[in-house]
């Protein structure tokens, strides 16, 4: 009988003993033999004895305490990526110190974290460029992940996992963003030249082996760049050596409509998806203004998806920018890196005051950050092999605190 706590028997999905996370010092539970003493009543029964210790044994086996068995969470786990489907229902990408130097573990909570099972992970070493590696769970059967060069698929809650082809791409490129909406994936993917290169939107059904082109949605120059999100809609922005976006939105991932791109000429924006009927985004200046490790950027709303935005109110300029998302059409979160500190600067009436969270324990990378509803979001702070390790903290507030999540 599998144990269920192996990460290779436990799929998305699927119902499994949970592993719940032990407060520091704390003596770790199930040190003893959790056989169930029922099935092992009823095996002594049989009248052939010698196949009778053959089975008790194979059934202690199995049933092996954690001790013995593989944990639902690795010693040394650090993380590198979350995705969330809800605000209780999320899934961590791990790494753990191994005989070949760092192993992929994948986790999943249905409790906020309170507790975590283990999933089958993917065969993704960390790149040695620290790359991000991203997560991206779309339900408990579909999910993605890159390093931003490679990528992989499971259709099967992470029983297996499957290359992607992203059709016509040629290196160097960098796939920067990964999302799902009305069963399509979609993609933003960077290709370098020498002085010129180009962002195209790329799409498939969800779980396709294969990403192709989006034909129509190409920007090329100099500098390149694009982003999506979804949530009440899809929406794609692209541009080029800071000029004006191209900004496009559709309600079933299909039909597109072109729109007033969310930023004047000269910044980049940074979408998050439709909340209560309204659009936010966050409008950015180059990095480096007004000051080294700083970004000039305010905050802008739309009544609808398609409508033009509006002012907002100005945000605070420490670190260049790593994420933007919103948890209503007032509350949003910038994260941003600079001078070895991250930072989340986070709003809740609409940009005109802020608070800054300053974590200065890592300072190399904040990513991931998202609020999947009901005010709760998340954020990966640092990167498994980056000193100071890494560390997921999440709020139910909508920004206004966070706390690190533990693991075990």
């Amino acid at each position: 009988m599998p144990n269920p706590v192996r990460g290779t028997d436990v799929r998305f999905g699927a119902p499994g003993r949970p592993h719940r996370a032990e407060p520091r010092g704390a003596t770790p539970r199930g040190t003893g033999n959790p056989g169930p003493a029922r099935d092992v009543h009823v095996i002594m029964r049989t009248p052939r004895r010698g196949a009778l210790l053959v089975s008790v044994l194979a059934l202690l086996t199995a049933f092996a305490s954690p001790a013995t068995a593989e944990a639902a969470v690795p010693k040394g786990f650090q993380p590198a990526s979350t995705s969330w489907t809800g605000p209780d229902t999320g899934y961590v990408l791990g790494y753990s110190p191994c005989a070949q130097g760092w192993c992929p573990a994948l986790l999943g909570t249905t409790d906020g974290g309170r507790s975590w099972r283990r999933r089958g992970a993917p065969p993704v070493p960390l790149p040695d460029n620290h790359n991000h590696v991203a997560l991206r769970a779309f339900g408990d059967r579909v999910a993605y992940v890159s390093d931003g060069v490679h990528v992989r698929t499971t259709r099967d809650g992470g029983a297996t996992w499957h290359p992607v082809t992203l059709a016509g791409a040629r290196e160097p490129y960098y796939l920067s963003k990964l999302t799902e909406t009305g069963g399509r994936v979609f993609a933003v993917l960077t290709t370098y030249g020498e002085g010129r290169g180009s962002t195209r939107l790329y799409s498939a059904a969800a779980g396709s082996p294969v990403l192709s082109p989006v034909p129509g949605f190409v920007v090329t120059g100099g500098l390149t760049y694009g982003d999506l999100a979804v949530g009440g809609g899809l929406q794609v922005a692209l541009g080029a050596d800071y000029g004006k976006e191209q900004y496009w939105t559709s309600r079933d991932g299909v039909r597109f409509t072109p729109a007033d791109p969310p930023c004047p000429e000269g910044e980049v924006a940074s979408l998050a998806g439709v909340r209560e009927r309204q659009v936010v985004a966050l409008c950015s200046s180059s990095p480096g203004s007004p000051s080294p490790g700083s970004t000039e950027r305010q905050l802008r709303r739309a009544p609808q998806l398609g409508a033009r935005f509006g002012e907002g109110g100005a945000a605070p300029f420490a670190g260049i920018n790593q994420g933007f998302d919103a948890a209503s059409p007032t509350s949003a979160t910038v994260a941003a890196v600079g001078g070895g500190v991250g930072f989340l600067h986070s709003t809740a009436d609409g940009g005109r005051t802020w608070t800054t969270l300053a974590l200065t324990e890592r300072g190399f990378a904040l990513t991931d950050l998202d609020f999947p509803g009901r005010g709760t979001g998340v954020v990966v702070d640092g990167q498994p092999d980056a000193d100071g390790g890494s560390a997921v903290y999440r709020t139910t507030d909508g920004g206004t605190t966070w706390k690190e999540l533990r693991f075990g």
